[in-house]
């Protein structure tokens, strides 16, 4: 037997005699459409029993859950106007299936309304803020007693610990309970109920927990460490030293469990076993080999966290220098990786056809200004500044180096920006993640930010739809850069845009399509052939195949090659070359005339024409396939008016 709840405050008002509470549910079953007589001769057997049913909230919790289920309208009628409260543990335990047909005309019916209008207002839907409202909020209002004005965040805290309480007595989880506690926390906050919105579901672990299996010795050197670097770098950064020197702390606490402290370490005992250990080490998600750049990084913050104590003059710091720059692996300088244009163009599609809008419309515009992840989630409301004669600009807020920049916007860019605005949730304006100050931001779902790992879902989604792969957000900024680089954008522009400090960071987009490299090797390519006589490939661009000449008996339609056919012949170009502008301009010419002599040349036309659209489709031409589409319709309306 479980024991009575302690968890079931008496209501404030007492309630009125037994034949009175029993005449009051008996009107309200009739003006619902209710009524029988077991249900009648339940709640005739309750009253007898307890006259005042706050006795029976003292029950232990068996007992109140063997209550017979026609018993339940009477108990739902009891607690929805403040006559019963009946326990966290009873209302964790029970679903609440008659609740909104015993709202109207309860003390709880206005705030429940209120609830669920600030709900919808702030981006949730009907459904979901009437299943928040019934599973937290109503019983958050049955158990305290109060007005929805004045719930506390403690109120919430309760609810949530019922909830785990359950969990650990009967294993039965609570994650909808959970979802609904978070959407309650945020409509509180929106109606200025409760001052702080929810924090992030996924907080960091305490750096005590994240070095839990380190050197026992060595801990506490490593936990001042990186308590002192909160001072002065990001928590995201210190998050990332605490991974990569629990990484140190557990080689250790292996290679050396006698060690005393940091003191002690030595260049041969420990330094070079480590790095050895890092060279072989493996990534504990894929199993594969962790990448040089990561090797790289648990080098350095073992290294930086060696210097630094030392500079410090901390007594457990080494006597000796221990890592050198020679003890870092050469990291390869691979280039800006950015999406092909055809892959591009297919992602902007998918994206534009996203039913998720407000994730769809913050990866466009990542791709129209180039626009890191953080920079973009950090765009504030009024982000848009138009200045007289110099149009509109979009201002980045401080992002990974800690820089503000302005980015010119064309007109396409302020209308995505516009449609956003009105896809955003509104409410009350958010804590901003750096200062801490109110901010209404242009990202907000459900009344609370939007977070980045929705935006890299749906970027996911929308590359799987366009059949081009796994694409990241970064990639976007690459091809934002790449495709300012090929339109001839000065390299300080390029750096304004981007928001670089240095212009190494900048070269690397311009060692993609270096004109310079260009000019220089048609200047050289143009001597060569005075000198030699013309190249196999004089403009650098392939040959079509032999195979494609019908003189060899080859068809021509199977040519790895752009193809058209024409009324008279057919055309071969290069891939390189693209397709030509020119191709089929006459079946398209509305001047173009055909009669019954000519159908027998359009009906072969249009069967060749057919065979190129699946060979174009096939070699992954999207862009040429839809071109002789487009012409197999012209041929289908010439044919027809021939005929």
């Amino acid at each position: 037997m479980l024991p009575a709840a302690a968890n079931a405050p008496t209501p404030e008002a007492p309630p009125p005699p037994p034949a009175e509470l029993l005449a009051a549910w008996r009107a309200h079953q009739r003006s619902t459409g209710r009524g029988n007589p077991a249900a009648d001769w339940a709640a005739r057997t309750f009253l007898d029993r307890w006259p005042d049913p706050q006795a029976w909230a003292g029950q232990p919790l068996e007992a109140r859950l063997s209550l017979p289920p026609s018993t339940m309208s009477l108990i739902m009628f009891l607690m929805v106007r403040g006559w019963l409260r009946p326990g966290w543990d009873w209302l964790v335990s029970r679903k609440l299936s008659s609740f909104w047909r015993e709202i109207p005309g309860s003390p709880m019916e206005a705030d429940m309304a209120r609830f669920c209008d600030t709900a919808i207002a702030v981006g949730f839907t009907e459904t979901q803020a009437k299943r928040a409202a019934s599973q937290s909020v109503g019983r958050l209002l049955i158990q305290t007693g109060r007005r929805l004005d004045q719930l506390t965040f403690a109120d919430l805290e309760a609810l949530a610990e019922a909830c785990q309480a359950r969990q650990t007595a009967t294993g039965a989880g609570w994650r909808h309970y959970r979802s609904a506690v978070v959407c309650a926390h945020t409509v509180l906050f929106h109606l200025g109920v409760i001052t702080e919105p929810p924090a992030p579901q996924q907080e960091p672990d305490p750096i005590e927990a994240r070095l839990a299996d380190c050197h026992p010795n060595l801990r506490p050197a490593f936990v001042a460490y990186l308590e002192r670097k909160l001072g002065t770098s990001r928590p995201k950064t210190v998050s990332s030293l605490a991974t990569r020197l629990a990484h140190f702390g557990r080689f250790l606490a292996a290679h050396d469990p006698d060690l005393k402290s940091l003191a002690g370490l030595g260049r041969q005992r420990h330094i070079e076993p480590y790095l050895n250990a890092v060279a072989a080490a493996a990534s504990t998600k894929t199993g594969a080999p962790i990448t040089v750049a990561d090797q790289d990084r648990r080098i350095r913050a073992v290294g930086h966290m060696l210097d630094e104590i030392t500079e410090w003059g901390w007594d457990d710091a080494p006597t000796r220098k221990l890592i050198f720059r020679s003890d870092h692996p050469r990291q390869p300088r691979p280039l800006p990786r950015y999406v092909p244009v055809d892959a591009d163009r297919r992602l902007t599609d998918a994206l534009a056809r996203s039913d998720y809008r407000l994730a769809a419309d913050a990866l466009l515009l990542a791709r129209a200004v180039g626009l890191r992840i953080g920079e973009l989630l950090d765009l504030e409301l009024d982000c848009v500044h138009e200045v007289t004669g110099h149009g509109a600009w979009l201002k980045v807020p401080l992002g990974k180096l800690d820089t503000e920049r302005m980015v010119p916007l064309d007109d396409e860019t302020v209308e995505l920006i516009d449609r956003i605005t009105t896809t955003r949730s509104a409410g009350r304006p958010l804590p901003h993640p750096r200062t801490g100050r109110a901010t209404q931001f242009l990202f907000t779902h459900h009344g609370r930010r939007l977070s980045q790992t929705a935006v890299r879902k749906e970027l996911t989604r929308s590359a799987d739809a366009a059949g081009i792969g796994h694409v990241t957000p970064h990639q976007l900024r690459h091809t934002y850069a790449t495709a300012l680089v090929n339109a001839g954008v000065s390299l300080q522009a390029l750096m304004a845009l981007l928001g670089h400090v240095s212009a190494e960071m900048s070269l690397r987009y311009a060692h993609l399509f270096d004109s310079t490299v260009r000019a220089e090797y048609e200047r050289a390519l143009d001597l060569a052939k005075g000198r030699i006589g013309a190249m196999p490939t004089p403009t650098g661009r392939p040959r079509i195949p032999v195979t494609a000449n019908s003189c060899t008996g080859g068809d021509w339609r199977d040519a790895p090659a752009i193809k058209s056919r024409l009324a008279g012949g057919h055309c071969l170009r290069a891939p390189s070359q693209g397709a030509c502008p020119y191709a089929n301009i006459c079946e398209h010419c509305p001047s173009f005339r055909t009669d019954a002599a000519s159908i027998a040349v359009l009906a072969a036309q249009r069967v060749d024409t057919e065979a190129l659209a699946a060979d174009a489709q096939a070699r992954g031409w999207i862009d040429e396939a839809d071109r002789h589409r487009r012409l197999l319709d012209r041929l289908d309306t010439l044919i027809a008016q021939a005929g």
